[in-house]
């Protein structure tokens, strides 16, 4: 099992709502595990939620403080990327709101949803109580590479990052308050997460997120909403990806000795740790290592190939 089982409830607590921006508000994580950022951005005569939380319970909090703070105003809904304490509630919204993903995300639904919902229900009677009944729903508007959602007076941007922490990754954006949302592609105060469980799961690419990264913290946002962890200012960005950078330096030196990758792991693990102790998540660091070992591989053969060609005329 790629996680330990989770002890605690993992419940969206909608009476810790905070506004991080005009019409711009956040449900926090509190740093419970399991338990994403939740966002609502309003505009004139739409409102659209970002994540679901774990479950249709969980998604039924959400949405009655969604019909709260819209007022009659219509609903969107939208996901991060498909895993399940991000997008496995959406069906308790089907009924009141338009459901809008990229079209790489409809697909790891499709494709990889029922077996991440297997997996998730395996780490313990709270995680497998929240996700009773969960049924996996087809959004309704799909997109390529990005969506402009008129809200009314307000016009947020969705799109679609390409592959990342998984291949369907989106972030959001508020562009007249500066505002982005992440999902996993960021998070506060904890190693980042790498869904790298080969053979079932292997999408995850350290190198396009490190790539990812950097074209995010060029757009210069204000207030960045993570997945997971505090809501933060824009250094945030640079500090993951300055920590995915050492990571994958780190992986591939000691690869480059052919050292065996378990001795990698625990070498990398500590020189991680000494960099950040205060970090949470550290079982996360080795699942990088043996994500950045695999991308060695290919970007050696890459180079040879480059080599091999010669120079360009």
């Amino acid at each position: 099992m790629p996680f330990e089982p989770l002890t605690h409830d993992p419940v969206v607590d909608p009476g810790q709502a905070r506004e991080v921006a005009r019409d711009v508000v956040v449900l926090p994580n509190l740093g419970a595990g399991l338990v994403p950022n939740i966002g609502f951005i309003g505009g004139e005569h739409s409102v659209l939620v970002v994540d679901t939380g774990l479950g249709p319970r969980n998604a039924e909090k959400v949405l009655a403080f969604a019909a709260e703070q819209a007022r009659g105003r219509e609903l969107y809904l939208t996901t991060t990327h498909f895993h399940p304490e991000h997008a496995f509630g959406a069906q308790v919204f089907a009924d009141h709101a338009t459901y809008l993903v990229n079209r790489a995300q409809a697909a790891d639904l499709v494709h990889k949803g029922p077996s991440y919902l297997e997996m998730f229900r395996g780490l313990g009677a709270p995680v497998a109580r929240n996700l009773e009944g969960v049924e996996l729903v087809a959004p309704d508007v799909v997109y390529d590479k990005g969506y402009d959602l008129d809200l009314g007076g307000r016009v947020v941007r969705l799109e679609a990052t390409g592959r990342a922490h998984s291949k369907g990754d989106q972030v959001v954006t508020v562009p007249d308050a500066g505002v982005l949302f992440t999902g996993d592609l960021i998070e506060a105060g904890q190693f980042s997460i790498f869904p790298w469980f080969p053979p079932y799961d292997t999408d995850v690419s350290g190198s396009r997120w490190i790539e990812v990264l950097a074209r995010l913290a060029a757009a210069g946002p204000d207030i960045v909403v993570p997945g997971h962890g505090d809501v933060s200012g824009r250094r945030i960005l640079t500090d993951v990806r300055e920590y995915l950078e050492l990571l994958r330096d780190e992986t591939w030196k000691r690869r480059d000795s052919a050292l065996p990758e378990e001795t990698i792991a625990a070498e990398v693990e500590a020189r991680m740790i000494g960099r950040h102790p205060e970090w949470e998540g550290r079982d996360w660091i080795a699942k990088g290592v043996g994500c950045f070992c695999a991308e060695h591989s290919g970007h050696e053969a890459a180079s040879a190939g480059e080599a091999a060609e010669g120079p360009s005329a």
